[in-house]
């Protein structure tokens, strides 16, 4: 009866956190001087059973029995899977939209450097933290209207977690194993995916090199493909780099008539 039930797509967040939730996690984690299980491994044949069902419609049903972990990997020692004729293809069977690995896509700035431009991720929560905390108050401020000294785990959480099919986040990293994000650029769309509400940010330390113009491109004709109709976003009055960043993209501008420390801007696509 130790169950735990997870949707599809699985990241390594969620495996890890589906496999905390069960009562024999506390043993596979080391106990009695015996040494802590491969969980990594563990994790790691969650994601690829996950990635068989997106990529598989045909299977219907898969048991893994058992799968023999050490401190050394994992091996499934039998499986049984039953297969039918899929009924609906495509990601459109899946309750969750999985990861669009499709928008990866390398970058090479003017000066040589090669920067990853991709979907956010669960597991770039730490990146996030770390890039907020070389932000200025200031900085900040522009960017979320209110002082703050850190960034809370919820708002976090809800940044880096997202619904890939309502909205979108794009980073900007160095390519490698260590994570380190120079900029992001979002968008959340109404439920009926005809308008979408849009906000950047690219660290001061790398600015002036075309980054802000990058993340706005790529996510408008990211927007335009999905069929929403305009963006729109609110930035404040003496905000003026983001102001004319909006100008030369296009969009036009208003004072906010709820409060005229604001401008809203707007994107027909």
């Amino acid at each position: 009866g130790d169950t735990m039930l997870g949707l599809p797509p699985l990241n390594l967040a969620l495996a890890h956190a589906m496999m905390a939730r069960t009562r024999v996690h506390r043993l596979l984690a080391g106990y009695r001087g015996l040494p802590p299980l491969d969980l990594a491994a563990t994790a790691s044949t969650l994601l690829a059973i996950s990635q068989l069902v997106i990529d598989l419609p045909e299977v219907v049903e898969l048991d893994v029995n058992p799968l023999y972990v050490d401190k050394n990997g994992a091996t499934a020692l039998d499986v049984r899977i039953r297969v039918a004729t899929a009924k609906r293809a495509g990601v459109a069977r899946l309750a969750i939209s999985p990861y669009p690995e499709e928008l990866e896509e390398t970058i090479a700035l003017a000066d040589g450097q090669t920067l990853l431009l991709r979907p956010i991720r669960p597991e770039d929560e730490p990146a996030l933290h770390a890039a907020f905390a070389t932000l200025t108050a200031e900085e900040i401020r522009m960017r979320f209207f209110v002082a703050m000294q850190a960034l809370p785990h919820p708002l976090a959480a809800r940044f880096t977690q997202i619904d890939y099919d309502r909205e979108m986040a794009l980073v900007l990293t160095p390519p490698g194993p260590t994570v380190d994000i120079w900029g992001v650029v979002r968008i959340h769309a109404d439920p009926d995916l005809t308008r979408a509400e849009f906000a950047i940010l690219v660290r001061q330390e790398f600015a002036h090199r075309g980054l802000g113009t990058l993340l706005m491109q790529r996510i408008i004709a990211y927007a335009k493909r999905r069929g929403i109709s305009e963006l729109y976003g609110l930035v404040l009055r003496e905000n003026r780099k983001m102001l004319q960043l909006s100008r030369e993209l296009g969009f036009s501008a208003s004072i906010d008539r709820d409060d005229p420390s604001y401008v809203s801007v707007s994107l027909a696509l």
